[in-house]
């Protein structure tokens, strides 16, 4: 979701600023690491003594859920999801239920039927568990499933589904080395249903 359909790149790293700032962390230095995994896992992965992650991820959650300046769809992102059929894709995101439902809102672009969130597993991104989730419940292996992404530990997860995997470049600022297919947004990006029941994708980068 977040760097994928839509970035909110700058109303995050607000938050989390403050939230680096308080238990002293090197904030240019810790900001680059807390995109695409949970926020309970960003906050573990930081050893700091004498804290409640849940308490403190509770907080940055609270905290995101009231600061949606900048959050914006990318390029063309609601008129692909909306040619979509209903029933064929699904967002699978680290962010909790609440803040996803909140920033597709503030973004303006359609719900799935699918939304798979940080509470729906125990292992989030890099681990596949949540792709593996999202495809079973669209009733589809994740072999047959493309995964849009942006960030390295959504790449990653994606890869180890066994889906295929395309990068969305919209929010970087340095090249990617990657395999995958890239696009920057999704101008030159359809999608369409084949006589088969197949659905397609076609882009132009």
């Amino acid at each position: 979701m977040d760097g994928t359909i839509l970035t909110s790149i700058i109303a995050a790293e607000r938050v989390w600023a403050r939230w680096a700032t308080k238990h002293g962390l090197d904030v240019d230095k810790f900001l680059p690491t807390l995109h695409g995994v949970r926020t309970i896992d960003t906050i573990k992965r930081q050893n700091l003594p004498n804290i409640d992650p849940e308490a403190e991820a509770r907080w940055i959650t609270d905290q995101e859920l009231m600061d949606t300046d900048g959050i914006n769809p990318i390029p063309d992102a609601a008129r692909f999801l909306a040619s979509l059929p209903p029933d064929r894709w699904a967002i699978v995101t680290s962010a909790t239920r609440d803040l996803a439902l909140r920033r597709i809102e503030v973004a303006g672009l359609p719900m799935p039927k699918v939304v798979v969130t940080s509470e729906d597993v125990t292992r989030g991104k890099p681990n596949p568990d949540p792709f593996l989730l999202g495809a079973e419940k669209l009733g589809f292996k994740a072999s047959d499933c493309v995964v849009f992404e942006d960030a390295p530990a959504g790449i990653r997860a994606g890869e180890a589904s066994g889906a295929a995997v395309v990068v969305i470049t919209h929010t970087h600022t340095q090249p990617l080395e990657t395999g995958h297919p890239t696009v920057s947004g999704y101008n030159g990006v359809r999608a369409q249903v084949d006589a088969d029941g197949t659905l397609a994708l076609y882009a132009t980068r």
